[in-house]
């Protein structure tokens, strides 16, 4: 090899790290990231809430002022009542009229009780067919359990067989839709307690009919 040659490669290599370290950087295919996706802001209350319970103490006042009767009268009752069915989350304090010879109707009105809610006015009518008879306009005290929202108060209930009680002069059946239980609590001139079955259906208005 000629000393023109040698020159020439010796050249070229110097100046090969020269120009690799000048060419310019690849041009960037992808662009920036994306911004994070906004999350959801956390619900200040809880997706389900459970309403609250009235305490026996709660109850024997209020039905004692109700029907104007002794508080040791009405605990007799409600303690009966709370041993089958623990603490309700509602209450109906109402009037009714009802009258049977074998087949009868009752029509009621009264007030819906929930913590933190403000009274609701609530009506209920119903037929019922036994062996029972007379006539009575009553005051109704009514513990009402799994009651979650006041709306949920509107719909029939069936009167569960064999669960009439005549305690300290107070009478009390339990009525069963689904998971709601009514225990009505009643006295007043002519109280029935015979053997009956039938429904009561609970409605924003009243209805003429009871059906």
């Amino acid at each position: 090899m000629d000393r023109r040659a040698l020159i020439a490669a010796g050249i070229a290599l110097i100046g090969a790290p020269a120009l690799a370290q000048t060419e310019p950087p690849p041009p960037q295919t992808e662009g920036p990231p994306p911004p994070p996706l906004p999350t959801a802001p956390t619900p200040s209350y809880p997706a389900r809430s459970q309403a609250d319970t009235y305490s026996r103490d709660e109850l024997v006042n209020s039905a004692s002022d109700f029907f104007g009767v002794g508080a040791e009268t009405v605990a007799a009752v409600i303690e009966r009542v709370f041993r089958d069915n623990g603490k309700p989350t509602a209450y109906i304090a109402g009037e009714e009229g009802s009258a049977s010879f074998v087949g009868g109707l009752r029509y009621g009105k009264g007030l819906l009780y929930m913590k933190n809610r403000q009274p609701s006015e609530v009506y209920w009518q119903g037929p019922s067919v036994g062996f029972d008879w007379g006539g009575n306009a009553s005051r109704v005290f009514t513990l009402v359990y799994n009651l979650q929202y006041p709306d949920m108060i509107f719909r029939r209930y069936p009167g569960v067989e064999g669960t009439a009680y005549l305690v300290g002069g107070l009478g009390v059946n339990y009525q069963r839709a689904e998971d709601i239980t009514l225990a009505p609590i009643r006295a007043g001139v002519g109280l029935r307690l015979g053997a009956n079955v039938g429904y009561l259906a609970y409605t924003r208005k009243r209805n003429i009919l009871p059906f």
